[in-house]
């Protein structure tokens, strides 16, 4: 008993001790205790033009078009899409087409800056590509590209321009004739000397 006693008062000891380091520590560091992810959001920016998709596997349900340089809130992921919110709108964007990078929320300046960036840069942006397109296709074709559309007789630079780069080409050359299958996912395009003639779903 006599042997336990001091041992005991050892070990109390040594726990005041270090509680009392623990204080010196957090008061020196008042942020160390806070949690990493706390009043954090992941955002990502969009390396190129991209498609916001209304479901991952149908590739038709495009519902905006969201520009390069433009940000978005990501609200999920998997080892394709990202789920995100863009404006009012939310949906799924290949993966490949963005930057994760994550912001403080309660950042002063971060809550100055992020409206700005969400209101005229991706207005901006629009406009300029739209421009772009007009001056290149007409109103009607870039209103259409725009909107994430395709159309048999589209070229295949249209077709880039609307729907991005393929997951995959299959190219035959037969004399004077290209053949060409663009697979996108779960949609295949079949072109012939550079023109979109036909396509369907991707058989599994």
């Amino acid at each position: 008993m006599k042997k336990i006693i001091p041992s005991v008062l050892f070990l109390l000891f040594a726990l005041a001790l270090q509680a009392q380091q623990n204080k010196t520590v957090l008061r020196e560091n008042p942020g160390i205790n806070q949690p990493a992810n706390q009043d954090v959001t992941t955002t990502a920016t969009v390396k190129q033009s991209t498609r916001l998709f209304g479901e991952k596997d149908d590739l038709t349900s495009v519902i905006v078009v969201i520009p390069a340089g433009s940000r978005v809130n990501v609200l999920g992921s998997d080892s394709t899409y990202l789920q995100v919110s863009f404006e009012e709108n939310e949906g799924y964007i290949l993966k490949r087409h963005a930057v994760i990078d994550r912001i403080p929320v309660n950042t002063p300046q971060t809550i100055n800056q992020q409206p700005a960036v969400q209101q005229q840069q991706p207005d901006q942006g629009q406009q300029d590509r739209f421009s772009f397109l007009e001056k290149k296709y007409g109103s009607a074709m870039a209103d259409r590209i725009m909107a994430g559309k395709i159309w048999k007789g589209m070229n295949s630079e249209m077709v880039k321009v609307s729907w991005g780069d393929a997951d995959r080409i299959n190219r035959i050359v037969s004399g004077n004739v290209i053949k060409e299958e663009w697979i996108y996912r779960n949609t295949w395009l079949y072109f012939e000397n550079n023109t979109l003639l036909e396509w369907g779903p991707v058989r599994k």
